[in-house]
């Protein structure tokens, strides 16, 4: 392959805007085909985005010779099937995160995938965003000195304005999408850990279902300890009042700490006493750096930026969360 030539399963939200778009401005890239089980909104993204061709059967999308490789955004339940679907027929796959609803599923994929010898990244964009690849960068420069520890709170009230509200609500529903809001943003900020500090060598936690908003868990709580010896403790919530709401992850190490958020373009670090400021801009679509880096790994010019055991590895912490 000289270009990848995309099929996007499942061309709803995240791909309006945060992903879709990219595919065709990164080198190398473009987006050939579309799938949507409802044809008229296939047809209607296909003609918005300039995509020459659009199908409403995933499996016919997968089978098409002038896509090369497949982006599953589909919800969570789908991708499990869809990713082994175009694994088997030997095309690469970029799946979104969750990468599915369970290390199980996830386990799976990585099976396929290595047993047909083809290619599999998982969408944990912010690795490719400057602002965490700017935290890295000071944490592996030794900048705050030996890491001892990370405190992490995500508190959000209902319907806060960080989650994406659909129509249909799957992020609560748990048959699709493995829980509820914890299953859908925490992975985002247990992936950023495994980049920043390596594997878990122990973990645990609690959850429970306050409000009884809907089926799932609306507060959860874990704990871990890196096998380099830096402890973890996470708080997630989505039922507080928006005064007590925060998105905030301190890390902290023996002669200073690194404070940042999730859902903001500035984080702060003090270094030897001395507090510096940093500010990046809003990127246009946030999955770009990541999506530039995927083509580079399966046009053989990269290493993969995120492999299918790193995810299944962040699914394995979740269920230790909440089991």
């Amino acid at each position: 392959m000289n270009t990848i030539k995309w099929g996007i399963i499942g061309c709803g939200d995240v791909t309006e805007v945060k992903s879709g778009p990219a595919f065709n401005k990164v080198p190398d890239s473009s987006l050939v085909a579309v799938m949507r089980r409802d044809a008229a909104k296939a047809a209607d993204y296909a003609s918005r985005h300039g995509v020459p061709k659009w199908y409403n059967d995933a499996h016919l999308l997968i089978n098409d010779p002038d896509v090369n490789a497949i982006y599953v955004a589909t919800p969570p339940i789908y991708h499990e099937q869809y990713t082994i679907a175009a694994l088997q027929a030997g095309k690469p796959v970029y799946v979104e995160k969750p990468m599915a609803r369970s290390e199980a599923e996830c386990r799976r994929m990585v099976e396929v995938a290595n047993a047909n010898n083809t290619k599999l990244s998982v969408a944990h964009y912010r690795r490719g965003m400057p602002l965490y690849l700017k935290v890295k960068q000071l944490l592996d420069a030794g900048a705050i000195g030996k890491v001892l520890f990370v405190n992490l709170q995500i508190l959000q009230p209902p319907g806060s304005g960080i989650i994406v509200n659909t129509p249909e609500n799957w992020r609560v529903n748990p048959a699709i999408s493995g829980g509820g809001l914890f299953h859908d943003l925490s992975p985002h900020q247990l992936d950023l850990m495994i980049y920043y500090f390596g594997r878990v060598a122990q973990s645990y936690g609690h959850s429970a279902n306050k409000l009884q908003l809907n089926e799932a868990d609306d507060i959860v709580s874990g704990d871990c300890v890196f096998e380099n010896g830096i402890f973890f403790k996470g708080l997630w919530c989505f039922s507080v009042a928006p005064a007590a709401a925060k998105d905030v992850c301190e890390i902290v190490g023996s002669t200073g700490k690194i404070t940042f958020p999730f859902y903001s373009n500035d984080f702060t670090a003090n270094i030897n006493g001395k507090e510096e400021k940093y500010s990046f801009e809003p990127l246009e679509h946030l999955q770009q750096p990541m999506i530039e880096m995927v083509v580079r790994y399966f046009l053989d010019n990269g290493p993969n930026p995120c492999t299918g055991e790193e995810a299944a590895e962040v699914l394995r912490i979740m269920e230790s969360f909440t089991r």
